[in-house]
């Protein structure tokens, strides 16, 4: 079974899966990673104890949505052809998803999609996500959408029930590996947090003055330090650092590795992002998270509370931020909401599924949310 990724976020749920491969007694994973996000990539394996099999290293700076999968296709066709697995488990939504799968599809090696389903079901958000989502759910044998919603999707899509299998998110069983296993990030100061990641491609043209507008709120809470991890794509810090970096309670760094990620959004307040997997781990943690987006695939957690989508307009972004940090009891709120993204054992259900495909199991049961009525 060969697992292959390409960048932080994919390391770290799929981590959990490689892990439980391992366990296996039939099944002999195979690593193969692009190198999409290089550092941040090499820090997560190290975490989860992953051994690389395959290195493709297609990293390249300022790299082109185009140069990059003309890159990643052609150099996994030739590692499918000299690896020969059975079966290909790719993550989510990121331009390695999408050329992995379309390589193994060219190889005729079938395809399972882990947090397969989520759709905002609209092209332009999150750019290009949203397409490598449903480019590669068109192609795949089975898919693990973490969510009934999610599995709805697939079925009004027209995949077949019996190969659509809910299995809640390898985000939340990430968290759980990772929360008590470090000790708290020693950079943490002492008084209350709010973190910060921004960094989503439909957002490169209004960051700047998003940046600005997290600035004049971190000028009218003085007394709570806003710590924001920059990514390293150079289009986010130029964007970012003109604006924050003078502001005295603003703390910019380089990217977090993930223990210390998840210890800073386990000591926010709240936190503020446009990222896809926050959304999931802070409603694993019980944090509110403040989602600067027009839409969310992962609209379960505006469902139940946890999430507060607030869009990208810089006016109402800073409107609502400052009325959510002093309102602890929307806050407290926000934190008793149930968590709708799973309950730690997705990698364990992945892993018997595709034993199952490949007649080494019976199918798992699929994941049903305590709150679930029928």
């Amino acid at each position: 079974v060969c697992v292959a990724f390409g960048t932080r976020p994919e390391a770290s749920k799929m981590g959990p899966v490689v892990r439980e491969l391992y366990k296996h007694p039939n099944l002999d994973p195979i690593v193969l990673v692009t190198g999409q996000h290089r550092e941040q990539l090499d820090s997560m394996l190290r975490m989860f104890e992953i051994p690389v099999d395959v290195d493709l290293g297609v990293m390249s700076e300022r790299q082109s949505l185009s140069d990059l999968v003309g890159r990643i296709v052609p150099a996994v066709g030739r590692a499918l052809r000299e690896l020969s697995p059975e079966y290909v488990l790719v993550h989510g939504d990121t331009l390695t998803t999408f050329a992995v799968s379309l390589a193994s599809f060219f190889e005729h090696i079938p395809i399972g999609h882990v947090e397969a389903g989520l759709r905002s079901y609209d092209l332009t958000q999150p750019f290009p996500e949203e397409a490598n989502r449903r480019l590669t759910d068109v192609i795949t044998d089975l898919d693990f959408p973490p969510t009934l919603l999610a599995k709805n999707n697939l079925i009004n899509e027209g995949k077949s029930r019996e190969t659509v299998i809910v299995t809640g998110n390898t985000a939340v069983d990430a968290v759980r590996f990772v929360a008590g296993r470090v000790p708290p990030t020693s950079v943490l100061p002492d008084g209350e947090v709010i973190g910060i990641t921004l960094h989503r491609r439909e957002n490169f043209s209004i960051l700047p003055e998003l940046a600005s507008a997290i600035a004049e709120v971190a000028l009218a809470y003085p007394e709570i330090t806003f710590i924001y991890p920059v990514h390293l794509n150079p289009f986010v810090r130029e964007a970012v650092w003109p604006a924050l970096s003078p502001i005295s309670n603003v703390v910019l760094d380089d990217p977090w590795d993930y223990p210390s990620l998840i210890n800073l959004l386990q000591a926010s307040r709240l936190f503020i992002t446009d990222s896809g997997g926050i959304q999931e781990e802070g409603a694993a943690l019980g944090v509110p998270v403040v989602v600067v987006r027009n839409v969310t695939e992962r609209p379960e957690g505006v469902d139940t509370g946890i999430l507060r989508l607030v869009g990208t307009k810089p006016s109402r972004v800073k409107s609502q931020l400052l009325k959510l940090i002093g309102d602890d009891d929307e806050l407290g709120a926000m934190r008793e909401s149930p968590n709708p993204y799973g309950d730690g054992k997705a990698a364990s259900r992945i892993t018997q599924a595709v034993a199952w495909r490949l007649g080494e199991s019976d199918r798992p049961e699929e994941w049903l949310p305590d709150n679930y009525r029928g």
